[in-house]
């Protein structure tokens, strides 16, 4: 395995967002939401997709806030558009289980 130098960690922004809106995304290959996630005034409302049927309703996600990682380039993901990667870990079936702070906390706030 290759070692990360902290410099390597520095250039991921990492940020926490509200999801705000939360959609069923029939096109995808494998069963996603789409979702439209607010990161405050400064970074706005950035929009993902995410493997998240096996774990979350949608409306369990609406105001759920999460860690996303919003300095990667836009991704086409069928006829969508990630503009942010949304962070989760596997639960024990391999599904996604998102990262959360543990309380509420500012909109925008960088992970360090």
């Amino acid at each position: 395995m290759d070692m990360a130098k902290y410099d390597d960690f520095q250039k991921l922004d990492i940020r926490v967002g509200k999801i705000i809106e939360a959609e069923n995304f029939p096109e995808a290959r494998k069963p996603s939401y789409k979702l439209k996630i607010d990161f405050g005034e400064t970074i706005g409302i950035k929009k993902s997709c995410a493997q998240l049927p096996q774990n979350y309703k949608i409306d369990d996600l609406t105001g759920k806030q999460v860690l996303c990682v919003v300095n990667f380039p836009p991704r086409q993901i069928g006829p969508a558009v990630s503009e942010v990667l949304t962070l989760g870990v596997p639960d024990d079936k391999n599904e996604c289980i998102l990262i959360t702070p543990e309380k509420i906390v500012p909109l925008g706030g960088r992970l360090y």
